[in-house]
Protein backbone atom coordinates (compact mmCIF):
# COMPACT_ATOMS: atom_id res chain seq x y z
CA UNK A 1 0.00 0.00 0.00
CA UNK A 2 1.14 3.74 -0.96
CA UNK A 3 1.22 5.34 2.23
CA UNK A 4 1.67 8.88 0.77
CA UNK A 5 -1.87 8.72 -1.08
CA UNK A 6 -4.68 6.90 -0.21
CA UNK A 7 -7.81 6.24 -2.66
CA UNK A 8 -11.12 7.63 -2.00
CA UNK A 9 -12.49 4.02 -1.36
CA UNK A 10 -9.98 3.15 1.28
CA UNK A 11 -10.94 6.49 3.69
CA UNK A 12 -14.65 6.05 2.63
CA UNK A 13 -14.19 2.09 4.10
CA UNK A 14 -12.63 3.37 7.18
CA UNK A 15 -14.96 6.30 7.80
CA UNK A 16 -17.94 4.00 7.45
CA UNK A 17 -16.45 1.53 9.62
CA UNK A 18 -15.50 3.80 12.42
CA UNK A 19 -17.77 5.06 15.44
CA UNK A 20 -15.12 6.22 18.28
CA UNK A 21 -12.77 9.05 17.86
CA UNK A 22 -10.59 9.66 20.27
CA UNK A 23 -9.66 13.60 19.95
CA UNK A 24 -6.66 14.55 21.95
CA UNK A 25 -5.60 18.24 21.97
CA UNK A 26 -9.90 19.01 22.20
CA UNK A 27 -10.33 22.78 22.72
CA UNK A 28 -13.48 23.94 24.47
CA UNK A 29 -12.87 28.10 22.62
CA UNK A 30 -15.40 27.75 19.85
CA UNK A 31 -12.64 29.30 17.19
CA UNK A 32 -9.96 26.74 17.52
CA UNK A 33 -10.09 24.17 14.75
CA UNK A 34 -10.62 21.06 17.10
CA UNK A 35 -13.74 22.39 18.75
CA UNK A 36 -15.15 23.13 15.17
CA UNK A 37 -13.72 19.02 14.57
CA UNK A 38 -15.25 18.10 17.37
CA UNK A 39 -18.31 19.39 16.69
CA UNK A 40 -18.74 18.55 13.12
CA UNK A 41 -17.63 15.10 13.74
CA UNK A 42 -20.41 14.35 16.90
CA UNK A 43 -22.93 16.04 14.22
CA UNK A 44 -22.11 13.59 11.46
CA UNK A 45 -22.77 10.48 13.97
CA UNK A 46 -19.42 9.45 15.72
CA UNK A 47 -18.87 9.23 18.97
CA UNK A 48 -16.01 11.71 19.46
CA UNK A 49 -14.28 11.44 23.19
CA UNK A 50 -12.38 14.94 23.91
CA UNK A 51 -8.38 14.33 25.78
CA UNK A 52 -7.42 16.70 27.30
CA UNK A 53 -5.37 17.29 30.76
CA UNK A 54 -6.49 20.96 31.53
CA UNK A 55 -10.22 19.70 30.98
CA UNK A 56 -10.53 16.26 32.43
CA UNK A 57 -13.30 15.83 34.21
CA UNK A 58 -15.14 18.47 32.51
CA UNK A 59 -18.07 18.30 29.81
CA UNK A 60 -17.35 19.64 26.41
CA UNK A 61 -20.07 19.24 23.90
CA UNK A 62 -21.89 17.07 26.08
CA UNK A 63 -18.61 14.85 26.34
CA UNK A 64 -16.67 14.47 29.51
CA UNK A 65 -12.94 15.03 29.00
CA UNK A 66 -10.17 12.81 29.97
CA UNK A 67 -6.66 13.66 30.69
CA UNK A 68 -5.05 10.69 28.24
CA UNK A 69 -6.30 8.31 26.07
CA UNK A 70 -4.86 5.29 28.29
CA UNK A 71 -8.10 6.81 30.86
CA UNK A 72 -10.68 6.40 28.59
CA UNK A 73 -12.89 3.40 29.78
CA UNK A 74 -14.17 2.11 26.38
CA UNK A 75 -12.24 0.86 23.08
CA UNK A 76 -11.77 3.80 20.77
CA UNK A 77 -11.44 3.11 16.94
CA UNK A 78 -9.74 6.32 16.08
CA UNK A 79 -7.31 8.98 17.50
CA UNK A 80 -7.50 12.26 15.76
CA UNK A 81 -4.87 14.49 17.13
CA UNK A 82 -4.61 18.11 17.32
CA UNK A 83 -1.26 19.04 18.84
CA UNK A 84 1.87 20.25 17.50
CA UNK A 85 4.75 17.56 15.89
CA UNK A 86 6.42 17.80 19.08
CA UNK A 87 3.45 16.37 21.00
CA UNK A 88 2.10 14.23 18.38
CA UNK A 89 4.89 11.36 18.75
CA UNK A 90 4.30 10.38 22.36
CA UNK A 91 0.14 10.38 21.21
CA UNK A 92 0.89 8.17 18.84
CA UNK A 93 3.19 6.08 21.08
CA UNK A 94 0.11 6.01 23.50
CA UNK A 95 -2.45 5.31 21.19
CA UNK A 96 -0.33 2.20 19.73
CA UNK A 97 0.15 1.14 23.52
CA UNK A 98 -3.90 0.75 23.73
CA UNK A 99 -5.67 -2.57 23.73
CA UNK A 100 -7.39 -2.58 20.67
Amino acid sequence: MNHDSYSADYIRDILQNVKTIALVGASSNEVRPSYFVMKYLIDKGYEVIPVNPGLAGQMLLGQTVYAALKDIPKPIDMVDIFRNSEAAGPITDEALALDP
